[in-house]
């Protein structure tokens, strides 16, 4: 490959046995080849593929089928599952066959030998190592470093190298799983640790009480925040690198009876904004309304639910479908979660003086054709959103309610003349997140009527679905990702006479149910059906409620 001369090679050869390593060792110490060269001349002389661990996407489920401590033993990892039965397997020496063999029956999958560098494989691995291991290391250096000593300075023991190194790797481990959020949460006796992944919460580890000050001051000074007060909630925020990914995290610290807990919320501005309906999980004629809506020249379309459930994300991707050289976006958020190429994002700042309500109106003064407001939180802002809906621009925003139609009656209520919100609202979406049933491992199954009527649906015949059962690919759990459930509101004529009139909601939604509104519920059945999700994580997102008819 001409990477070394051969009277070089022939020298290595010599050293290895006279020092009794090998020829490959005496060439890297001697500087003649890199790591990724012998890797790569290894893989051609096996005829395997050579895979660069810094570029290639590692399967966070397939890697954690074997322990670390048999990884490194072998200086292999599993990177990827192959076809029905394959698992990829990155190897610093491939012709280690009692590795590929011992994996093989370990896991039960047909190992598939590829070729690493030895120092990606090392890398990789420190970063699976399990949780509970590194806490564990980590407080008996703690316990060294500090002796017998039972009071120790916070900033100190927050600056100690073993509680940084928990910290960082608790954060790593939680952007690796995917997670959303991580509780930092002292129950008196330890520091309880979870991830919220796919909207639900796992606990992960516990840190000992020894360890559970300097901890919380770690998160704390990380995110700029007084580490001295602790009597007062506190909120923060800090931006990381982690393999070269950048990663925003909000913190909030809250005094409790057992000691301060810290929540951190982790924003991944690479992630990216979708700019497909369907990918979030619109069916078609949801998508159809949707579309048509976002794509008016003015008014105002309204995004509901609670917090957590999506409502950023869809109008991110209402935005992106939006975004061109020709319009003038201009968003106000509190934060700003994603940074979006090609338009004007304003971050809210109450100690400077900047609300959404007057930095709404400084926006109307800068020539927009689209304002997307972070969320209608005051009667202030919501007055200004329904003016600018109604003098020639389009409005994006978020409220916080459980369905489409309480969105009129809301704004009412907030104080807006109803005859502002009949002509400025054009269309309410109101969302849940649930999670979708693992792709690997779902079961094909029956929902009898009676299971069905348990989770709120009136049923008179049984349906064909999916449930969860459980691998490696999601953890055991039987879910991996999330899809949303959808409910899209078209105001019309009929609603907007009801609006002027001060219905009640009930009989808003009477209406936009009779003009082909599928209620949230509904949507999740037809998700359910497709073997996207279970009638139970349907239940648990939407409740059960007034039955529906399945």
């Amino acid at each position: 490959m001409g990477l070394a001369e051969r009277a070089r090679v022939d020298l290595a050869i010599e050293e290895a046995r006279a020092t009794g390593t090998t020829p490959e060792e005496a060439l890297l110490h001697g500087g003649v080849v890199t790591q990724e060269a012998l890797a790569r001349a290894i893989a051609e002389k096996h005829g395997l593929d050579y895979l660069d661990l810094n570029v290639f996407k590692v399967d966070m489920a397939a890697a954690n089928v074997i322990s670390s401590g048999k990884a490194k033993r072998y200086e292999s990892v599993p990177v990827a599952f192959s076809g029905t039965n394959g698992l990829v397997l990155a190897m610093a020496d491939p012709a280690n066959v009692m590795a590929i063999d011992e994996i093989a029956l370990i896991t039960g999958y047909d190992v598939r030998p590829a070729v690493a560098s030895r120092e990606d494989i090392l890398q990789q691995i420190s970063r699976l190592t399990r949780l509970d291991d590194v806490v564990q290391s980590t407080a008996l250096e703690e316990e060294e470093q500090s002796g017998e000593a039972e009071v120790v300075d916070l900033r100190e023991s927050a600056d100690d190298a073993p509680v940084i190194k928990l910290i960082n790797q608790i954060i790593a481990q939680g952007v690796e799983r995917g997670a959303s959020d991580i509780h930092f949460a002292p129950d008196g006796k330890e520091l309880r640790v979870r991830f919220r992944i796919d909207g639900v919460l796992q606990e992960i580890t516990t840190i000992p009480k020894r360890m559970v000050a300097g901890a919380i001051s770690r998160v704390k000074i990380m995110s700029d925040l007084d580490i001295s007060e602790r009597r007062v909630p506190q909120d923060g925020r800090v931006g990381l690198a982690i393999d070269g990914h950048h990663i925003d995290l909000r913190v909030v610290t809250l005094p409790s009876v057992h000691g301060e807990s810290a929540i951190v919320r982790i924003l991944d501005q690479d992630g990216g904004v979708l700019h497909d309906l369907d990918a979030l999980g619109f069916l078609k004629e949801e998508h159809e309304r949707f579309e048509r809506a976002i794509f008016q020249p003015f008014g105002a379309v309204l995004v509901t639910g609670p917090t957590g459930s999506g409502k950023s994300t869809t109008l991110y991707t209402g935005v992106g479908m939006l975004n061109s050289p020709e319009k003038n976006i201009i968003t106000i958020e509190d934060p700003v979660e994603f940074q979006v190429d090609g338009i004007t994002q304003v971050q809210v700042n109450p100690k400077a003086g900047l609300t959404f309500a007057n930095g709404l109106r400084a926006m109307m003064r800068a020539d927009p054709d689209i304002i997307m407001v972070g969320e209608i939180r005051d009667r202030e802002t919501a007055q200004i959103a329904v003016e600018s809906a109604l003098t020639g621009h389009l409005v994006l925003s978020t409220l916080h309610t459980n369905d489409a139609p309480t969105a009129i009656t809301r704004l009412v209520e907030m104080g807006i003349e109803p005859f502002l919100v009949a002509s400025a609202i054009d269309c309410v979406v109101a969302q849940r997140l649930c999670r979708s049933l693992c792709s690997h491992c779902k079961e094909r199954t029956i929902l009898t009527s009676e299971i069905l009527r348990e989770n709120g649906f009136h049923a008179h015949v049984d349906i064909e679905a999916y449930k969860p059962v459980g691998c490696n690919r999601c953890g055991g759990s039987g879910y991996k990702g999330r899809v949303g459930l959808y409910e899209v509101m078209t105001v019309n004529e009929e609603i907007r006479s009801l609006t002027i009139e001060r219905a009640s909601a009930d009989k808003i939604t009477e209406v936009a149910v009779r003009e082909g509104m599928r209620r949230l519920r509904e949507d999740g059945l037809e998700k359910v059906k497709m073997g996207r999700t279970s009638i139970e994580e349907v239940a648990r997102v939407t409740g059960t409620g007034a039955a529906i008819e399945a």
